[in-house]
């Protein structure tokens, strides 16, 4: 990820000219459109897609220890993919400044972690003849409502996740990837209806270029 922002920064001084700058002083940049140069990026904490993967990637270190032998491959391959679900989120939001390209990049990869993961949970559910609750399931219901308290954390859903019956905990972690999956979904639309309306950073810095041009007027 540092590479890719590095040679975002690199095609900025190229175009620009000049010694490299860091990406403080392109951020005071004008884009010729009244915003600064280099966009608002990161907060990845207030993304709810953050905030749910997060008690995923927490619900599944409970749920695989709990589950699984701490050297059993599924146990890492679960860990690992949650990880990737919420980590990925925190990368891309990072990034956004510099390269809209790379968020939607790693948003995806998101959302493509987070779907292997609920299927380890559904051959988890499967294999110990499991029935996955239906969206009519009154089970779900209530989980639903779960999801509506502001500010859900790992404690909101704490109750289902360490449940001793392996049925609800699995059931309820599911459901927690099935609105971060969907929460996903909404956030990749918004970014690919951004970048085709606003470009990334090369497009800002061509609108830049080009106001630069016009404020000096035409060439004697």
């Amino acid at each position: 990820m540092a590479t890719e922002r590095k040679t975002e920064a690199t095609k900025a001084t190229e175009i620009l000219g000049g010694p490299s700058p860091s990406l403080k002083s392109l951020s005071s940049l004008p884009s010729g459109d009244g915003e600064t140069f280099i966009p608002p990026h990161g907060g990845y904490q207030s993304l709810l897609s953050y905030q749910k993967a997060l008690v995923v990637y927490d619900a599944t270190v409970y749920f695989c220890s709990r589950f699984f032998h701490k050297h059993d491959r599924t146990h890492s391959q679960m860990v690992q993919a949650a990880r990737s679900g919420k980590q990925n989120i925190l990368e891309g939001s990072q990034a956004s400044g510099t390269s809209k390209e790379t968020e939607i990049k790693l948003t995806g990869v998101a959302r493509a972690s987070q779907q292997e993961l609920l299927e380890d949970y559904r051959d988890f559910m499967r294999n110990r003849g499991i029935e996955e609750w239906t969206l009519d399931h009154p089970y779900a219901d209530r989980l639903r409502e779960l999801h509506r308290t502001p500010g859900a954390n790992y404690a909101t859903f704490k109750k289902g996740i360490e449940h001793r019956d392996p049925a609800i905990s699995a059931n309820v972690i599911s459901g927690l990837i099935k609105v971060t999956c969907y929460l996903l979904d909404q956030q990749l639309r918004r970014l690919e209806q951004d970048f085709l309306k606003q470009g990334g950073l090369r497009e800002r810095m061509t609108r830049a270029r080009l106001a630069a041009r016009a404020r000096q007027g035409p060439l004697k």
